[in-house]
């Protein structure tokens, strides 16, 4: 039973994990989105989803929880594989749309900008070290 368990949690999707990602954010119980949808995503569905038992839920599914959740249903749509991500956004794709999601206070966001300048420059210092041999 708790290697099952282990399984579904090692099976999300990028899509189950972005939805869990928010719904954790917003402190909602798989119980309370059934309820904030008006039973329209059951509990155990949105469990399927998050777990990536479901890949791709029904387009009416994801905008439910686009207007729950306040999150953006092309993102959604484009984890679902409904759609492409737009041509330029592919430059700059990475985890920030779903850190978007996740309500940020301007410190917060300071913060991850912060850290994200220490470790390019970090690794900028490693880089130029390993061209430079030992002579640094």
């Amino acid at each position: 039973m708790a290697e099952k368990a282990i399984s579904e949690q090692m099976a999300s999707s990028p899509l189950g994990e972005h939805l869990a990602a928010i719904r954790a954010d917003r402190k909602l119980s798989l119980r309370r989105v059934e309820e904030l949808t008006n039973k329209q995503v059951s509990n155990p569905y949105l469990n399927q989803i998050e777990t990536g038992k479901i890949l791709q839920p029904f387009p009416n599914i994801l905008y439910t929880l686009a207007n729950v959740y306040g999150a953006s249903y092309e993102k959604l749509m484009e984890l679902a594989g409904y759609i492409s991500p737009a041509p330029d956004a592919g430059a700059r794709h990475g985890k920030l749309p779903t850190l978007s999601e996740l309500n940020l206070t301007d410190g917060e966001e300071l913060e991850l900008a912060s850290y994200l300048k220490y470790i390019r420059e970090r690794d900028a210092r490693r880089t130029k070290g390993d061209k430079g041999g030992e002579g640094g």
